[in-house]
């Protein structure tokens, strides 16, 4: 039981870290940028562009915030259910990253402007290539993502457990 805890709490303290960056990171992009006036940080390779999105990560899917809420809202409580069962401290991180990032925008979605459930996402990093406007949450689901497909083609299975 004491295992479960300890992994539970790893989890969870991820999922935790990164909301608070995430949120702290919109508040800073709120208080400092201008909408859609980008800020260079490292010349085009990256700049800050504040942003109001409706739509999924990275500006995919139509304006239905709704469905977003409430697809977020399932997600999040899926991954409170499976996380505490992942046996592997690397399947825990990856749990909590995405846990992270779903609720990061889905606390966006329940308090921001226009409202619940329709609140926008604050989106404010920009990289070259056309690539959407994204925020810190955006990215721990990505990057989850991402690991947790290579992991699987290579024969990993989620959560860590036995063949």
């Amino acid at each position: 039981m004491k295992k479960q805890f300890r992994s539970t709490f790893l989890a969870l303290g991820i999922a935790a870290a990164v909301i608070i960056i995430d949120q702290f990171s919109k508040t800073l992009a709120l208080g400092f940028l201008t909408p859609l006036e980008p800020v260079s940080v490292l010349g085009d390779l990256l700049r800050f562009t504040l942003a109001f999105n409706d739509r999924a990560a990275f500006s995919l899917g139509g304006s239905n915030t709704w469905i977003f809420t409430l697809t977020s809202t399932i997600a999040a409580l899926a991954l409170i259910y499976f996380v505490p069962r992942f046996r592997t401290k690397g399947w825990l991180v990856m749990g909590g990253c995405a846990l992270g990032g779903v609720v990061g925008n889905l606390i966006d979605r329940i308090t921001r402007a226009p409202g619940f459930p329709n609140g926008q996402v604050i989106d404010f990093i920009q990289i070259p290539f056309n690539f959407p406007i994204f925020n810190i949450a955006d990215m721990a689901i990505s990057l989850t993502a991402v690991v947790v497909v290579i992991r699987v083609i290579r024969g990993d299975r989620i959560g860590g457990g036995s063949k």
